[in-house]
């Protein structure tokens, strides 16, 4: 069986000095990736007792007061666009 090797593993500060220097680094790409969209910073006000309610969330699911927002917002959007796409029909 033929000996196939793959392009040798480097860290990516390595493969950056490399392509600081001229040298082609393509072969360390595969093009199989996905790119993620950019995550946009936003401010949000919330009450006291939502905080509080917030993270008592957090606690009881063992997951960030960040991650119990995004999870719920995620899922109110959807719960909204589902009522949209029912009223439509």
């Amino acid at each position: 069986m033929k000996n196939m090797s793959k392009a040798p593993s480097l860290t990516a500060d390595e493969i950056a000095e490399k392509a600081m220097t001229g040298e082609d680094i393509s072969r360390f790409f595969t093009n199989k990736g996905e790119m993620k969209p950019a995550i946009q910073r936003v401010n949000v006000d919330f009450t006291l007792d939502m905080l509080k309610e917030l993270d008592t969330i957090a606690r009881e699911l063992n997951i960030s007061r960040q991650a119990v927002i995004k999870t719920y917002l995620r899922q109110s959007l959807d719960h909204h666009y589902l009522a949209r796409r029912r009223a439509e029909t």
